[in-house]
């Protein structure tokens, strides 16, 4: 039987083994700096904001390991937070599962972020957690679409595509990181799921077993760090940040 009396634990496993290549070449995209400190660190620092997260794991490219935590130490974290660093896999998937294998017995809730999403507001973090926490196996914060979307027939890059549909908007959501899961949830998902079979996030495996998924507020602020623009925007947000909120 569980103790009532036991903290409940959230660990989070951050997947950074990506190269990031529509960033332009040169430092993998984690690595890549904002406001001079390293979007890693920024997404680090997210994730250890909320206080109920006691455990991080990051998970980086199989050949840099070594450089990725001694570049994490050079940022420490409160001491309520505990901080550890894995060789990643081949795929995303590969990375996340390799997380889950680092995490420590007791975990109650998991959450997995992006490292690219390096400003994601605590608020938010705490959103995911209480969901979970709730009850739901699989949670994900999002965002109503400000665009309309057009399913096509895909073509050859350059080639104009034909529209075969236009979903109603106000029935999707743009779905953001951290996603939150039951821990043995998302194992299971990991484990039974095969690669390719056209899950792109961590809540898609789930939904492929049939586990409900639930939507809670995302944050505009919690945007992905893809290409350029993207860290250009990043940037603005954080000197806003900087010169409002002194963050650091």
């Amino acid at each position: 039987m569980s103790d009532p009396t036991r903290p409940i634990r959230t660990a989070v496993v951050i997947p950074a083994a990506g190269r990031g290549v529509r960033l332009g070449p040169g430092t993998p995209k984690a690595l890549r700096t904002l406001g001079g400190t390293p979007m890693l660190v920024h997404a680090v620092r997210a994730m250890a904001a909320s206080r109920a997260v006691s455990h991080i794991v990051v998970v980086a490219p199989s050949d840099g390991a070594t450089e990725v935590d001694r570049l994490l130490h050079e940022y420490p974290l409160a001491d309520r937070t505990e901080l550890v660093v894995v060789p990643g896999g081949r795929t995303r998937q590969e990375s996340v599962r390799l997380g889950l294998a680092a995490l420590p017995e007791g975990i109650d809730v998991v959450l997995v972020h992006d490292a690219a999403r390096p400003l994601v507001p605590v608020d938010t973090v705490d959103a995911v957690i209480a969901a979970v926490r709730a009850g739901a196996p699989a949670v994900v914060p999002a965002l109503p679409l400000a665009d309309t979307v057009k399913q096509v027939e895909p073509q050859p890059q350059g080639t104009p595509e034909p529209v075969v549909g236009t979903p109603e908007r106000s029935l999707l959501r743009a779905v953001q990181t951290p996603q939150g899961f039951d821990p043995e949830t998302l194992r299971k998902a990991h484990d039974t799921v095969v690669e390719g079979e056209g899950a792109t996030d961590d809540a898609g495996l789930a939904e492929r077993l049939g586990v409900p998924v639930v939507v809670v507020p995302g944050h505009e602020e919690a945007f992905k760090v893809t290409r350029p623009l993207d860290l250009v925007l990043a940037e603005a947000v954080l000197a806003r940040r900087r010169a409002t909120d002194g963050y650091v």
